[in-house]
């Protein structure tokens, strides 16, 4: 039997780049999977043992956000794995940094992420499992991105906060914690910005977002059935050694 046979699980920001790679993995372990995006049709595809069903939702609309899993409950009654990708990550030293960019980058980044646990958790059978994808930027300083590195380590202190307070249900949280990887907005980066990044990692390249989805998995699973409140870094021994 697949680790996620007969589950219900919501991506949020799950279609493309990490988050895609997330929602085709849940399905290929045999989960019923509800990936969102801002630009998403509503779209079935069978993957693996599972299928993904796309949803067209603003993530950044907390009443979005409320529709969404209403029609989630509506169809399924309940849920058993939330993941939460949905994300953006823009250059701003302190010295640029606007009340716009900062709004930006915390109303997605943060806000979103807040309210999307909040009413999957309403949903959520108990013995269920919350995976946040945040990334090693919440413990490192990179130059030019502390309001993005901020609203990451935001992300981990929710985890920790929240496997406490969901804990009494057996509700797992867990951090999944990406390095540079290579999904299409690295694709972008020129050969320079590249090349340096791949220098800072011991194991001398970028993750594949396969990789990270891997990880996602065992926290989404049974697998990881005694982890909660911990952050997995999948980032080649960047932010480890």
């Amino acid at each position: 039997m697949s680790k996620l046979t007969g589950r219900n699980a919501v991506v949020i920001g799950g279609v493309g780049g990490i988050g895609g790679a997330i929602s085709r993995a849940f399905a290929e372990a045999g989960a019923t999977v509800y990936a969102t995006s801002r630009r998403a049709g509503e779209e079935v595809a069978e993957v693996g043992s599972g299928e993904i069903r796309n949803r067209q939702v603003d993530a950044s609309h907390p009443e979005a956000l409320a529709r969404f899993f209403e029609r989630i409950g509506a169809e399924v009654g309940s849920i058993d794995v939330l993941a939460v990708n949905a994300g953006i990550s823009e250059y701003g030293p302190l010295a640029e940094v606007t009340p716009d960019h900062f709004d930006r980058a915390f109303d997605l980044n943060v806000r979103a992420l807040l309210f999307a646990a909040q009413t999957a958790a309403g949903l959520m059978r108990d013995g269920g499992s919350i995976v946040l994808v945040g990334s090693i930027a919440g413990s490192i300083g990179t130059k030019g991105y502390g309001v993005y590195n901020a609203t990451k380590a935001a992300v981990r202190s929710f985890a920790r906060t929240w496997a406490n307070e969901l804990a009494p249900r057996s509700i797992r949280v867990n951090v999944v914690a990406p390095g540079p990887t290579d999904t299409d907005m690295f694709a972008a980066a020129s050969d320079e910005v590249r090349r340096v990044l791949t220098g800072l990692i011991p194991l001398g390249r970028m993750a594949r977002a396969e990789e990270v989805a891997a990880a996602a998995l065992f926290l989404a699973s049974d697998d990881s059935s005694f982890v909660t409140g911990a952050e997995f870094p999948v980032d080649g021994g960047m932010a480890q050694v």
